[in-house]
C-alpha cells in the first residue's frame, strides 16, 4: 500500500541536526481502518480502501452503515482507495503511519485548496492592470483589458483568463519531505506546501 488518510493540523517548525530551523506542516495520521479489499478475480484490480475519522451514525446513510458494519468498525468521515503494495491487510485491520512512511521519505499530498470565492483577474491570475501609466484612464488599474480577437475569430477563446471562482480545487503537491514522525501521537511532520485549510482532510502517498 502506498498511502494513508490524514488531517492538516497547522504549521510549526523543528530544528535539524545542523541546527537549522525547518518549517513543517503537521498532519494527524491516526490509524486508518481497512473497510474494503478488492482483488483482480472479483473487481478486476487489486486495491485497498481505508477509512479515517469517526462520524456519528445518524449522519451516515444506511448503505454506508452496513459497509462499515461489515468491516467491524464505527462510521467514518473520509474514505480513500489505494493500490495494494507489499502490505497484507484484511477487513477491519488498522494501518499505522510507521508501516508506510519513514523519516526522510519523499511523498505527495492530495487535498482541496482553500476556497476564495469570486475573484478578479489580479488576484486570480496575477494580472498587473495598467500600472502607473494610466494614459488618462483613472479606473482601469484592476481591469482585465481586451478579451476578444476582433473580427477573426469573432469570439472569446475558450480558456481565456478572466474573473471567476478561485480555489476549492483538488490539488496534488509533489516531492515533499517527511521531516519527522511521532509514532506515539500519530503525527507526520512534512516540509513543504500542503494544500487545504486547518482541519482539512488530506491524502499522503508515496
Amino acid at each position: 500500500m502506498n498511502g494513508i488518510i490524514g488531517k492538516k493540523m497547522g504549521m510549526t517548525s523543528v530544528f535539524d541536526d545542523q541546527g537549522r530551523n525547518i518549517p513543517v506542516t503537521v498532519i494527524d495520521a491516526s490509524p486508518n481502518v481497512v473497510t474494503q479489499v478488492k482483488n483482480k478475480s472479483k473487481d478486476g484490480y487489486d486495491s485497498i480502501q481505508l477509512a479515517y475519522h469517526d462520524r456519528k451514525a445518524k449522519n451516515v446513510s444506511q448503505a454506508l452503515q452496513g459497509h462499515f458494519k461489515k468491516a467491524g468498525t464505527t462510521p467514518k468521515t473520509k474514505l480513500a482507495e489505494f493500490a495494494l503494495k507489499d502490505l497484507e491487510k484484511g477487513l477491519g485491520d488498522t494501518v499505522l503511519i510507521t508501516e508506510i512512511f519513514a523519516e526522510g521519505d519523499i511523498v505527495n499530498v492530495v487535498g482541496t485548496s482553500k476556497g476564495k470565492g469570486f475573484q478578479g483577474v489580479v488576484k486570480r491570475h496575477g494580472f498587473r492592470g495598467v500600472g502607473d501609466a494610466t494614459h488618462g484612464q483613472h479606473n482601469r488599474g484592476r481591469a482585465p483589458g481586451s478579451i476578444g480577437a476582433c473580427a477573426t475569430p469573432s469570439k472569446v477563446i475558450k480558456g481565456m483568463k478572466m474573473a471567476g471562482r478561485t480555489g476549492n480545487d483538488r490539488i496534488k503537491t509533489k516531492n515533499l519531505k517527511v521531516v519527522k514522525i511521532f509514532a506515539d501521537q500519530h503525527l507526520l511532520l512534512i516540509k513543504g506546501c500542503v494544500p487545504g485549510h486547518k482541519g482539512a482532510f488530506v491524502i499522503v502517498e508515496k
